[in-house]
C-alpha cells in the first residue's frame, strides 16, 4: 500500500491538531523567542503536515507525527535565520571596508542622482545622505537611526537599490556606462 498517496483527512486526527494549537504554538515560540513568527511557522506547519497526512503512520500518534514536523520546522527558521545572518555581516562588513573617494570624484556626482535620491523613502534617502554623502560609518549611522548594524546595513543596500532603478529609469544608457560628467535636464530626466 502507497503511504504517500493523500488519506482522507480524519476527523480524529483534525481533532488532536486543533485540540493542541496551543501546545503546539507554546513550543515554538519557546524555540523561536517570538509569537508571531511562532504563529507563522505554525500555519506553514499545518498546511505543509496536511499536504503530508498520507506519512502518517496508523498506530502512530498525530500529535508526536505534528511535533515532529514542527522541530524540522524550527530547523529550517534557524537554518534560514543564520544563512542570512552571515550574507549581512558580510555586506555590513564590506560597507565598513568601503575607501573614501577623493574629493574631485565626490564632486563629480551627477546633480540628478542628488534630486532621484530625494525621490526614495525618506529613510533610505537619510540612509544614503548619511552613510554615502556625509561618510557616516554604518555602525554610527545605525546608532542614530536606533536600528541594528544590520538592519542599517540592508536599509542602505536596498536605498542602492531604489536609487539605482531611479537613475536608470530617469538616465537610461548613461546609468550603465557610470557618467561623472553628465548635463541633467531634470525637466527632461535623462542625461546626454
Amino acid at each position: 500500500m502507497d503511504t504517500s498517496a493523500e488519506a482522507p483527512l480524519s476527523p480524529d486526527v483534525v481533532t488532536a491538531l486543533v485540540k493542541n494549537h496551543r501546545d503546539f504554538l507554546a513550543f515554538l515560540q519557546k524555540r523561536v523567542g517570538d509569537r508571531a513568527l511562532a504563529e507563522d511557522i505554525l500555519q506553514e506547519a499545518f498546511v505543509r503536515g496536511l499536504d503530508k497526512l498520507g506519512t502518517l503512520e496508523n498506530d502512530e500518534s498525530a500529535t508526536a507525527w505534528f511535533y515532529r514536523i514542527l522541530r524540522n520546522a524550527v530547523v529550517d527558521h534557524h537554518r534560514r535565520r543564520a544563512s542570512g545572518d552571515r550574507k549581512l555581516e558580510a555586506f555590513a562588513a564590506e560597507l565598513e571596508q568601503h575607501v573614501e573617494p577623493e574629493p574631485e570624484v565626490r564632486g563629480a556626482v551627477c546633480r540628478c542622482v542628488g534630486e532621484l535620491a530625494s525621490t526614495l523613502k525618506p529613510e533610505y534617502a537619510e540612509a544614503l545622505r548619511r552613510v554615502e554623502i556625509d561618510g557616516v560609518p554604518v555602525k554610527d549611522y545605525a546608532a542614530e537611526a536606533g536600528v541594528t548594524s544590520n538592519n542599517a546595513a540592508v536599509r542602505v543596500f536596498r536605498a542602492r537599490e531604489a536609487l539605482r532603478k531611479q537613475v536608470a529609469r530617469s538616465c537610461g544608457t548613461c546609468a550603465d556606462h557610470g557618467c561623472l560628467d553628465c548635463t541633467c535636464d531634470s525637466t527632461k530626466r535623462h542625461c546626454h
